[in-house]
């Protein structure tokens, strides 16, 4: 498994694009939104909506639906920008998990409310995290480190100043929610020292400058 580029410019999972009935992107800096798609106000939080939900002024970090035509998408730059696909319910999520979010394991709460509304099983489903701030470059202080001790309970280092890896704290998430790791496709970019190709908060300390990640059903004929 791991991301190539469309013709268009936007990041694909080959893992995602294996399968039938869904398409998905992820954009970068110098590839605008796709039209059309769903988001939130994102807040750091663990609510995930289903897109009906969906205004201008709803709040919330994560977007589901089982609607062909509908696609949902989430803002980063470089949180980690998650999207899942159950082929067998015919359902998708788009999850925005950056540290705080990851801390409150909104990658769990998005597998656990898509059994709950749309009977969708963890074992069924495909998960894409995207590019974002890799572990190479995602440094914390101990305020913060000392957070994902329960993900990471083998590091001893996590009261101290460091480094955290994101994208792995929610692949593991994900598989103690019952996502098999081999359905989980994390190889992408790291967005701190990917370069300009990539909007990075904590590289350029920019406001407003976010990418996107979009994940939809395909139309039946």
């Amino acid at each position: 498994m791991s991301f190539v580029k469309s013709p268009q410019g936007h990041y694909i999972s080959t893992l995602l694009a294996g399968l039938e009935g869904v398409d998905h992107a992820f954009g970068t800096a110098a590839v605008p939104p796709l039209p059309g798609y769903l988001t939130l106000h994102q807040v750091h939080s663990a609510r995930i909506l289903h897109a009906s939900e969906c205004s201008p002024a709803a709040e919330g970090d994560a977007l589901f639906t089982s609607e062909q035509g509908v696609f949902v998408g989430v803002k980063t730059a470089d949180c980690v920008p998650l999207l899942l696909y159950d082929p067998v319910r015919r359902v998708v999520a788009a999850v925005h998990s950056g540290w705080r979010g990851t801390v409150l394991n909104i990658a769990s709460g998005a597998v656990a409310r898509l059994g709950s509304s749309c009977g969708s099983k963890p074992v069924s489903l495909h998960a894409a995290i995207g590019p974002s701030i890799g572990g190479c470059c995602f440094e914390v202080g101990p305020e913060v480190g000392i957070q994902f001790r329960n993900i990471f309970p083998e590091r001893s280092d996590l009261g101290n100043p460091t480094t955290v890896d994101l994208r792995e704290a929610v692949r593991r998430q994900l598989v103690q929610a019952g996502v098999p790791a081999a359905q989980i496709d994390a190889d992408a970019p790291c967005t701190f020292c990917g370069g300009t190709e990539f909007y990075s908060w904590r590289r350029d300390r920019i406001q407003g400058q976010r990418m996107f990640a979009v994940i939809g059903l395909k139309t039946r004929r």
